[in-house]
């Protein structure tokens, strides 16, 4: 199951694009996820929470689906987010995402309800046994409120589609706890930008990104220096980038990361309602810190970036 995909690597969770009455634009999705293939990152995250899933209709999920993997072209992996209030409608998202051909999907806990240890676990199970997918869970405690821990996880190694984990939490010792509960059953990706030479060096062999949407060449040499052990290299170009990498642990993470990626050119800063734009300054405060990170921007060490696909 998990051969199917090349679990490793940058998979930036790439944003939505909407037009001024906030319908999807569909051309604008499509040049940026496209945009970030040619870049090089090793595959693309679709409808996860920096792609606002939750303010998208079923069909615009599937959409997305389709046009990501359009865009791909088979290049890169496609993995669709499932994110939705009860588990038949996960179910039902996940089986979209079947029909619709992408690689795997990663689905996030119940959203809205305070689960139990148990039913979080029982979510992810009765998705994972609904469709033959590839699954990544995702762990954002800070974001979704229910906390899938190393325990939860560790119970779900009977499900043979269950194959990869996302920790966002910040807490790092997760995936030393996690290892010696399940040994290498699963395979693990950092999920919070500000932690994840931490988590490289920990055992996440991934890395689902916000702000490689933004400077995906960095986000994707900064993860193989540090998969390398090229550490003392990889200092430099994670301390150019935290500043940056640090609002991907703010709740208003995609309004942040979609004012970026519009300063840099790739796409519009267009969120969907209740989402709402920046106030003058915390606008002011990411447009400081864009501007001294594109007057700033380092020389890349070579990792091999232009032979990836």
């Amino acid at each position: 199951m998990a051969g199917r995909i090349g679990w490793g690597g940058v998979f930036p969770a790439v944003t939505t694009q909407f037009r001024e009455d906030f319908s999807l634009d569909r051309a604008a999705t499509h040049r940026v996820i496209a945009a970030l293939v040619a870049d090089g990152v090793s595959g693309l995250i679709v409808g996860g929470t920096v792609g606002e899933n939750c303010s998208l209709t079923l069909s615009e999920k599937r959409e997305i689906m389709e046009i990501a993997r359009d865009a791909a072209g088979g290049r890169v992996p496609v993995i669709a987010g499932v994110a939705e209030f009860t588990t038949p409608f996960a179910v039902e998202t996940a089986r979209e995402a079947h029909r619709a051909g992408v690689d795997g999907i990663m689905v996030m806990p119940a959203l809205v309800y305070s689960a139990k240890p148990f039913e979080t676990a029982a979510h992810f199970r009765g998705v994972a046994t609904a469709v033959d997918l590839p699954m990544m869970v995702y762990n954002n405690p800070p974001i979704y409120r229910n906390d899938v821990t190393p325990d939860i996880l560790a119970s779900l190694a009977d499900c043979e589609t269950v194959v990869a984990f996302k920790e966002s939490s910040g807490d790092t010792r997760r995936f030393v706890d996690l290892r010696n509960l399940a040994g290498d059953r699963f395979v693990l990706f950092a999920g919070l930008d500000d932690t994840v030479l931490e988590s490289v060096v920990l055992g996440a062999v991934g890395w689902v990104s916000g702000l490689s949407n933004v400077f995906p060449k960095e986000g994707e040499t900064l993860f193989r220096l540090a998969r390398e052990g090229r550490i003392a290299e990889a200092m430099p170009l994670y301390e150019w980038f935290m500043p940056l990498l640090h609002l991907d642990a703010r709740a208003d993470l995609v309004q942040c990361i979609k004012a970026c990626e519009h300063i840099a050119g790739r796409g519009s800063d267009r969120t969907r309602p209740p989402r709402l734009p920046l106030t003058p300054e915390e606008r002011a405060e990411v447009e400081a810190l864009m501007r001294t990170a594109l007057a700033s921007r380092p020389a890349l060490p070579d990792v091999g970036l232009g032979a990836a696909a």
